[in-house]
């Protein structure tokens, strides 16, 4: 039998092409989104939260994105660090626009210059620290979006060093753990 002739004109051919109207088509099929405006950020635009000494401006947000993805502005002097932590909800790329920033990503730890990038994928320890003696610069994307509603509790916290425990227990609730 010819496989060829008989896949072009057999029913298996027929159901399939009835049951997947991509496949006949040719075209690739999208997950349907709500839709969602376009939108342009100035530099100096977007929603200032300090989350733990973090200085971040939010610029799209999963409101803006129909969380798909969270992109913020950090811009933080020489010393400012996150621990290392784990998230299970979303991934985070960071990309240096300006200064240097030690990112540790597993078990690899690099500085990252202006232009270089970090992914930290879900379930992967990572943390970062400013060094240098100029402010770094940095873009965190995160996929899917939803980390700004922890971002936004967190700076919701009474100024000053922060209550530890108090910042396990919110980021524990967003699926982020932090490890020794």
């Amino acid at each position: 039998m010819n496989r060829k002739k008989f896949l072009k004109t057999g029913l298996l051919t027929t159901a399939a092409l009835a049951s997947f109207p991509a496949i006949a088509s040719g075209k690739k099929e999208h997950r349907k989104r709500h839709s969602v405006d376009p939108k342009i950020m100035r530099a100096d635009e977007g929603k200032k939260v300090n989350v733990i000494g973090d200085q971040q401006t939010f610029k799209l947000t999963g409101e803006d994105t129909d969380g798909q993805f969270t992109l913020i502005e950090e811009v933080n002097p020489p010393g400012t660090m996150i621990p290392p932590h784990v998230h299970t909800k979303e991934d985070e790329v960071f990309k240096v626009l300006e200064g240097q920033l030690e990112v540790t990503v597993g078990d690899q730890t690099t500085i990252l210059n202006a232009g270089d990038l970090a992914f930290a994928p879900r379930n992967v320890p990572h943390s970062w620290k400013v060094i240098g003696d100029q402010n770094c610069k940095t873009i965190l994307s995160a996929f899917p979006s939803g980390i700004e509603i922890m971002f936004e509790e967190l700076g919701g916290l009474p100024p000053g060093k922060p209550d530890f425990a108090a910042v396990a227990e919110i980021c524990g609730r967003y699926g982020i753990t932090f490890v020794q």
